[in-house]
Parts: structure tokens; sequence; C-alpha cells
């Protein structure tokens, strides 16, 4: 037997109560291999400052619940979330994954068995092991989705389902906490720990299922919201990494703004006069094809915003 891993599964959450439910339950009953390296595994939950009553449900409920410990913080954003639970974590190796995502029962063993031939293969564990996620709007059986094409992931560190050791997260300075807003905390790290010579290393067999509503008409102007959000995290990431690949990230070039430009026709395909169509595909029972469709706008508001943003950054510091 060589050495073993002990797990810290950290999950910021907020506000996800029900779904959060059935991500724990999955972590509770996970099964090992008879030669497995984990010797243990812990679940750190990070309550953002939720107001839908999810600690006094996992009060009322932890002795279904072994392997949580949980703690709050006031609503600060999953970045200072995930902070809270590494520095929390007794484990040598950490999990994150997100409070609605739903895994199955061998998900910690092909982690464990991904990082075991990682090592064997470069030496050293200056790697980490990023699964697969599955994106769903089933509730009631959220694993049944099957892989779409849509769920690919060109990410190098992505937090929705990502294995590593801990001292790394620690060397290259956990997350960014000035991140409130919505997007690129866990690219941004990325980033560091490319910089500190880790390398990615892609675990399919740990799969997780990403639970999110079906598309409605009435989430547009929140979903329009979180990309101008996007947008202002965007140039913050930009001007913590002024690089090209950064740019190409946060979608900050001439190429963007010229591809979703066309696409939108100039904005004129918006949420207003493609609502009649969207609702069509969703009346056909579409609702994930109206969503990846309503993205022709969706960018272009992201390029917009981005570019907004990166021109208040720019008159603030002349």
């Amino acid at each position: 037997m060589g050495e073993t891993v002990f797990f810290s599964v950290v999950i910021p959450t907020y506000n996800r109560q029900p779904i959060l439910e059935k991500c724990l339950r999955a972590l509770e009953v996970q099964e090992f291999s008879t030669s497995s390296s984990i010797s243990d595994y812990e679940i750190v939950l990070v309550d953002d400052g939720s107001t839908d009553g999810t600690l006094e449900w996992l009060a009322a409920h932890k002795d279904e619940f072994p392997h949580v410990r949980w703690f709050q913080q006031n609503h600060a954003g999953p970045a200072a979330a995930r902070n809270l639970g590494v520095e929390q974590a007794q484990g040598d190796t950490i999990i994150f994954i997100d409070s609605d995502l739903v895994v199955l029962k061998d998900f910690l063993q092909a982690h464990a068995d991904a990082l075991v031939t990682g090592k064997e293969q470069l030496g050293c564990d200056r790697f980490f092991t990023y699964g697969a996620v599955i994106n769903t709007c089933n509730f009631d059986n959220p694993t049944a989705e099957p892989y779409k094409i849509t769920d690919f992931s060109a990410a190098f560190f992505a937090t929705g389902n990502v294995a590593i050791s801990k001292h790394w997260l620690e060397k290259a300075g956990l997350f960014d906490n000035s991140f409130q807003l919505y997007g690129w905390e866990d690219l941004e790290l990325g980033v560091r720990l490319k910089n500190l010579g880790l390398k990615l290393i892609k675990c399919p067999a740990a799969v997780g299922y990403h639970w999110h509503p079906a598309f409605k008409l009435e989430q547009i102007p929140s979903l329009i919201e979180k990309e101008i959000q996007r947008g202002r995290m965007g140039v913050l990431f930009y001007q913590k990494h002024p690089t090209w690949e950064v740019r190409m990230m946060i979608q900050m070039t001439w190429l963007h703004r010229l591809l979703w430009g066309i696409l939108s026709l100039n904005g004129a395909l918006n949420e207003k006069t493609m609502a009649p169509f969207l609702r069509w595909l969703i009346n056909l029972g579409k609702p994930q094809l109206a969503l990846e469709t309503a993205r022709i706008f969706l960018n272009w508001y992201n390029v917009k915003g981005v570019y907004a943003a990166y021109l208040e950054a720019e008159q603030k510091q002349s």
C-alpha cells in the first residue's frame, strides 16, 4: 500500500437547500475499492449567508451527514467561502465542487485513482485532477442525464469538479476575495497555479451532474445581469494578468466584438426580439436549446460589459 490521501470536499452554498440535500447525500454514500488509497474524507460546507433555512435544515438532520462539518459567513461570494473552507479543511487534498452538483458513488475513488496515476507519471504532485461536469435540469433524477457536446469545458482550472493538494492552493495564495461578483475567481487562481508549473490531468471517471432549473424567459433579466457582472470581473482578471490569453478568455478582443456583434446583428437580436422564438423552443420541450440560442445576445451583453468596465477602469486611472 502506497501513501494515502485524506480528502476535504469543500462546498460553498448560498440558498440552495433542496439540491444541496441531494449533493450531500450523494457524497455520504461513496464506495471505495479494496485497495483504495483513500484513508478518509470530510465534507467542508461553507454557508455564504443563506436565508432559506439551510443551516436550520442541516442542524435538524446532522445525524444523517456524519462526514459534514459546516461553517458560516456573511454573504461575501464563493471565493471567500472557498477560502474559509480550505482554511478549515483537515485533509491533505482538496476537492472543490458546487452545492448544486450531484456525484456518482465512485466519485472520490475516481479522483483518488487519477491522483495516484498522475503521481506515477509525473513523479511529483505538481498537478490537479479535473472531473467531468454534465449539466441537467432533471431535479428528480439528475444522474440520468447523458453527456452532451455543450458539457465540454476547455477551462484549465474550474471549481465545479477538481482535486488538488492543499499545499499548492496555499502556495498560490488561495482565491482572490476581490472577485465578489459573478465569475472568473477560479480561472484567475488557475493562472497562478499554471505559473507555478501545475498541470491539468483530466479525470472523466469522476462525474458530477450540475443541476439548474429548466430555462424560462423569466430568467433572462438575471442572466443578463450575470453577464454584465462577469464582464466587470473579467476586467479585474485582466488587470491582475494583462496577457493576450486572458483577453481571449474574457472576450475582450476586436474578434469577439465583431463575432457577437455580427451574430446578434449589432444587438438587433436581443431578449425582446428573440422572445417569441425562445418561447416556441421552450414550448417544444427544448429549454436547453433555447438557452444556447439566448447565448447569442447574452454573450453580446458580456462583451459590451467587458468594454464598459474596462473604459471605466481606464478613466479612474487617468
